[in-house]
């Protein structure tokens, strides 16, 4: 599909009422968990747009381009709404937390697979290990607080086990600024890869901030504190790769056709009907929308839509689906990696003074009050072991000790090899 050549009405004619803001909410119990993921990922989707526009609108000199601005961002509003709206009343925090855990765990592995650019794959797959790692600590501390096995909300399709441990993910701010890609060369994919991603991860760090103070006890906050931090060094990270030579229009242009092909996509591979309509009435809002972001381009750039995204036919669609090999792979391969800089590198590599090694002094300095290690050891003196969903065993030795949580993996020089 190239939406670039579909009909398309004007924006105001796709304006919704309440009633249409309005949808049946999925069965937690029996929706597939997929379906729940897409919600969460064109929710932040969405909220990216719109914070877009916003950031758009606040260094616009051009009142008629602020207007355009203001009905687009308008629409998306409904559409958020909406699609927020798909959520049921009755699914609670944490279950909606492993929701996010889980569409960051596969969102991630399924791009890094078709990611032709190796530094953006290699990013991806860095950052994966660290949200696979936070699936198991929710998982693990959902168990105690309600009794909930997680495997049964992602539908034994994703493994729930110690990545690189959570302790180890807080790194130095510098270690977080990556580098842009030129959208002049990059392969359309990759441009579509980096928008998708960091739009994910924003709605992941944007929920954890709002909710970590609103978590009914002590535990539960620290915990949402300390894994929404390690969602902004993630926002950062993606973030950074971001071509910062692109203009307003081109950003405008990109956020819209991404839109449209995650609509598109959802709409391919949804399996409950009412959801699958939505994602229809949703993609051809967007046509509207990419539509009218054209329409400014080629006014005021004078400008066509293939120097921003290239010919405009869609590539296949984005597919959220078990990526349990790959993780293993990669939990293999890198999980004593961490980042340096623009790069990566094994942490008995890094000189003794490396900023990573001065800001984890700061930051852990007491291991008693890390509240992702708190919860495995809580839940390890609760039950006797850690909770786990695997479908094999774990691929690193040192990490397949259910009744103690490693500290050192990912974050000690030599922590891989067996005492």
């Amino acid at each position: 599909m190239n939406p670039f050549l579909e009909k398309y009405q004007r924006v105001d004619e796709r304006l919704l009422n309440w009633c249409e803001m309005t949808p049946k909410p999925y069965d937690k119990y029996t929706v597939d968990p997929y379906t729940r993921t897409r919600v969460i990922l064109m929710n932040g989707t969405e909220f990216e747009n719109v914070w877009f526009s916003h950031q758009f609108h606040r260094n616009c000199q051009d009142g008629d381009i602020r207007r355009a601005l203001a009905l687009i961002r308008r629409s998306e509003q409904q559409q958020q709404k909406l699609v927020a709206a798909l959520k049921p009343d009755d699914e609670t925090m944490l279950e909606h937390t492993i929701g996010y855990e889980q569409l960051a765990v596969d969102l991630t592995a399924h791009l890094a697979k078709r990611e032709p650019d190796e530094y953006v794959r290699n990013a991806l797959n860095f950052a994966l290990l660290e949200d696979f790692d936070h699936l198991y600590r929710y998982a693990d501390f959902m168990e105690m607080e309600d009794g909930v096995h997680a495997e049964k909300l992602v539908g034994c399709y994703t493994e729930i086990m110690p990545g690189r441990p959570t302790v180890a993910h807080h790194r130095y701010p510098f270690e977080s600024v990556k580098r842009p890609i030129d959208n002049k060369c990059a392969d359309p994919q990759t441009r579509l890869t980096v928008g998708i991603i960091t739009a994910a991860e924003q709605q992941t760090m944007n929920y954890y901030m709002n909710v970590c103070a609103t978590y009914p006890n002590t535990p539960g906050r620290a915990l949402y504190r300390e894994i929404g931090m390690i969602e902004e060094q993630h926002v950062s990270h993606y973030g950074s790769l971001m071509d910062p030579k692109a203009t307003w229009l081109e950003n405008l242009l990109m956020h819209q056709y991404t839109e449209c092909y995650l609509y598109w996509s959802c709409y391919e591979t949804e399996t409950v009907p009412h959801v699958k309509r939505i994602w229809e009435l949703m993609l051809r809002t967007e046509i509207c929308h990419l539509h009218e972001a054209l329409k400014l381009l080629r006014k005021i750039e004078k400008k066509d839509y293939p120097e921003v995204v290239g010919e405009g036919t869609f590539p296949c669609p984005l597919k959220l689906e078990s990526n349990i090999d790959h993780v293993r792979a990669v939990l293999a391969g890198t999980v004593q990696i961490t980042a340096c800089r623009e790069s990566y590198t094994p942490v008995e590599k890094l000189e003794r003074d490396a900023d990573f090694f001065r800001y984890q002094k700061i930051v852990n300095s007491d291991l008693d009050h890390v509240m992702s290690h708190k919860v495995i050891e809580n839940h390890i003196k609760c039950f006797g072991q850690d909770y786990r969903f695997q479908v094999a065993e774990h691929p690193i030795d040192v990490l397949r000790d259910r009744k103690e949580d490693n500290i050192d993996v990912g974050r000690t020089p030599c922590a891989l090899t067996c005492e």
